[in-house]
């Protein structure tokens, strides 16, 4: 069984970019050169670094925090420069597993702003 794609609730969580997003870039493996990541449709897909701090709960404690990347299916658009405060759309979760180890990767459908996200996303 693979936990794939898991939706994921961040709201308890302040998510700071730590690096803008960029175009997401994979090795070809008969050329070597880099060339951009697309879905299994074709889709390019973009990646942005986030510094994930929990909020602090009732008491007032507030946990570490932690750098994760975040796999975007759409081109965020432009001004999400490194310091902003931002919410994911549609956030996802899945795990991983190969020789060198295991994990999680995060993927959403974009960025929006700190607090912009709409309910209908």
């Amino acid at each position: 069984m693979a936990l794939r794609n898991i939706p994921v609730v961040l709201e308890s969580y302040r998510l700071m970019i730590t690096e803008a997003p960029v175009m997401k870039m994979r090795k070809d493996e008969k050329s070597g050169e880099m060339v951009p990541a697309t879905d299994y449709q074709g889709v390019q897909q973009f990646v942005v670094a986030l510094f994930a701090k929990p909020r602090p709960n009732a008491d007032g404690y507030q946990g570490k925090g932690e750098e994760i990347r975040v796999t975007l299916s759409a081109d965020p658009g432009d001004g999400f420069e490194e310091g902003m405060y931002v919410s994911l759309i549609s956030p996802t979760v899945s795990f991983w597993s190969n020789d060198a180890g295991s994990g999680l990767s995060f993927k959403a459908a974009g960025l929006a702003p700190q607090g912009q996200v709409s309910a209908a996303a």
